[in-house]
Formats: C-alpha cells, structure tokens, sequence
C-alpha cells in the first residue's frame, strides 16, 4: 500500500529524517514511537505529502506522491490519504455531519450524497445519534471520532495519524485505538499511527522506532 525509499529532509545543519526507507501492507497498523525530537511528526508530513523532503519517494498505492505537479498532488492526497492529529481541528461553526463532509465537498461530491457518506461514517465510529452537534456539544473524545469519520470518508488508501491520543484521557484513548483495529476490520483501512503510549503501540501490527531521525529498531508485535 505505502514504500517510503531513503527520505531525507535537513534544516540548516540538522537532518530530521536521514535516510529512512520502509512499507506499509494493506489493512496493516504500523506505529512509529520515539523520544521528542526523534522525527517521527515530521516524517508523516513527509509521507503525507504536506512538506516536501530534500531526497527520496513516496509511493502510496503504486503514485509516487513526490513527483505530482502541485494541484494533481492535493487532490491525491484528499482522496488518497486521511489526517487525524492530536488536537481534532473541528470547525466550531458547522455540525458533526458538516465537518466529516469537508473533504467530499472539496472532491466535488454533490451535497445530499455527501451527506449520505458521511453519515454513514459517523455511524461506523458510533456517533449515528449525534449528526446535528457542533463541536461544543461534543465530549472530547467525540470530537476525535469525528476527526477520524472526516479521515476516512474519502474511503483513503492510508489514514495518517499524529499522537491521535494524545490529548484525550486513558479511557478515550484506549476507545480510539480499538476503534482503529475495528475500522481496519470493518473498511480495509490502513494506519499509520505515531504515539508515545507504549501501551497502545503494542496493539498495532509493527511498531517501528525512532532516534535522531532515523529508524533504530523494529518489531512485530503478537
């Protein structure tokens, strides 16, 4: 699904990610854990194509994403890759159903099958009662599961998440994480997943370890 060759990206003086080169199978979730500093945020920007590195490709399903011309490049990366960050970027003003419809909308998808698809996501991650809500009206942990229905309405060949949560407590956490495992199940999605929690990361299928910008180890976990 994803092959990651020799990635490099400097500033000034330090190499952030110096010469990394890995897969991702299909439906697979691979973690990426590592002190802070290790280079782990930006080698996603880097694989998710919002910055661009000094060396190296990026396939994500057979489309080196690297060599797009910009415009052909962001509509590749809207329907081809699903963010969810640490904090969910909701857009305050809109309802549940509205934000997860962000990214059909932007593919031109006309607004009542827009509005099908994405009901039908929050539905998947058990938000089916809670369409009309805005942000506000949301616990936090809601608010995370609709990040992560905006991810993967696009029906993405990889979704990209950056310490999804991270802010959220340990019983939210551990939701999310089983709602992972479940979406891999239920949709055929692939994860890429950075995380401090150790925990967690045990859960996923590999777990690949960063220092210094570089990979120092990997593991397969049972």
């Amino acid at each position: 699904m994803l092959a990651v060759s020799h990635l490099y990206k400097k500033y000034a003086d330090f190499a952030a990610v110096n010469d990394v080169s890995f897969s991702v199978g299909k439906q697979e979730i691979l973690s990426i854990v590592g002190p802070s500093g290790a280079g782990k945020s930006t080698l996603l920007h880097l694989v998710g194509a919002l910055d661009k590195p000094d060396a190296g490709s990026v396939l994500i399903a057979g489309v080196d994403i690297l060599k797009l011309p910009s415009k052909k490049q962001a509509r590749f990366r809207n329907s081809n890759i699903g963010f969810v960050f640490q904090f969910h970027h909701l857009l305050p003003e809109f309802t549940a159903l509205e934000n997860v419809c962000m990214p059909l909308w932007i593919n031109g998808t006309q607004k009542k099958d827009a509005a099908s698809q994405a009901g039908a996501m929050l539905e998947i991650v058990g938000l089916g009662g809670r369409l009309e809500n805005k942000p506000s009206e949301l616990s936090g942990g809601e608010q995370q599961r609709v990040a992560i229905a905006r991810a993967l309405v696009t029906r993405p060949s990889v979704v990209m998440a950056d310490e999804p949560t991270g802010n959220l407590d340990s019983a939210n956490a551990a939701a999310v994480h089983d709602l992972f495992l479940h979406l891999r199940k239920t949709t055929g999605q692939t994860f890429i997943m950075i995380t401090h929690n150790d925990a967690l990361a045990a859960m996923t299928d590999r777990t690949l370890t960063m220092r210094d910008g570089k990979i120092v180890e990997e593991k397969i976990n049972n």
